[in-house]
């Protein structure tokens, strides 16, 4: 069912410089150790993708692969670029697994290469001055509560039952590219400039962004009294987003291919 990964070209995120490496064979290049790709035979729209809850892989059920490499890469969808329409139409089901278990971070490395490797991924990254929203603290201070208890691998920010947001050791990277998701409609990524450099717990109430000509009326009643994302945030959260100019990520796909065989 599975095959080791092979080394091959990848394409990784430099840490240091925020650049990206046309991948050359490196020794302690992360790969999982085994890795089974199908194409999905559920015929659905849903689906997930998550690590496993001991550290020792990543599962993903009815993914596009499109939205894998957003992420993986933690950048939205609609600042990636090129490719053929399958990366958003072919759907796949990945099982990867390790020989001992990581952190989620290296976890994610793996999956990049993952993509580089079986489904020969190359692209570039383009930087350029945009419209986003910087994410900051408040002057009414941080309301979220720093969280340093040991990784559990689970989603870190979930719906709960009254249709508020539920964030378990959310850390910033993540909740920037989550917030970006909820602003879909503003075409805007959402830039860190809070400093905070640990985990957070919190609860997230906000009434939906609406299309301009879709009344707040047509919404559930236990929504329609909600405040808007940016009060939420600034209210429940202790941050604010703030519209502006700053550095916006493109990823451009040069290459892909459907995945080779397992």
């Amino acid at each position: 069912m599975f095959k080791r990964t092979a080394c091959l070209l990848a394409v990784m995120v430099a840490a240091s410089t925020g650049l990206f490496a046309q991948g050359q064979d490196k020794p302690n290049r992360l790969t999982f150790e085994v890795a089974s790709i199908r194409p999905s035979q559920s015929g659905g729209q849903g689906g997930g993708i998550k690590p496993l809850p001991d550290g020792r892989g990543y599962v993903a059920q009815n993914i596009p692969i499109k939205l894998m490499i957003s992420l993986m890469y933690k950048v939205p969808m609609r600042q990636i670029s090129g490719g053929p329409d399958w990366l958003n139409t072919d759907r796949y089901d990945v099982e990867a697994r390790t020989d001992h278990p990581y952190g989620i971070d290296d976890l994610h490395v793996m999956f990049q290469n993952l993509l580089a490797d079986r489904f020969n991924l190359k692209f570039h990254k383009v930087v350029k001055e945009g419209p986003v929203y910087a994410l900051t603290v408040d002057k009414s201070g941080l309301k979220m509560k720093a969280d340093d208890r040991e990784q559990d691998f689970k989603i870190p920010i979930n719906a709960g039952s009254d249709s508020a947001f539920v964030g378990a050791r959310v850390p910033m990277s993540y909740l920037c590219w989550w917030l970006g998701q909820q602003l879909q409609r503003d075409g805007r990524p959402v830039i860190d400039k809070t400093g905070l450099d640990k985990n957070y717990d919190f609860t997230l109430s906000f009434a939906p962004e609406l299309p301009p000509e879709v009344s707040k009326e047509n919404l559930p009643p236990e929504l329609r009294d909600r405040p808007s994302i940016f009060d939420a945030v600034r209210e429940q959260l202790g941050l604010k987003l703030q519209a502006e100019k700053g550095p916006v990520d493109d990823y451009v796909i040069d290459h892909v291919e459907r995945p080779s065989a397992n």
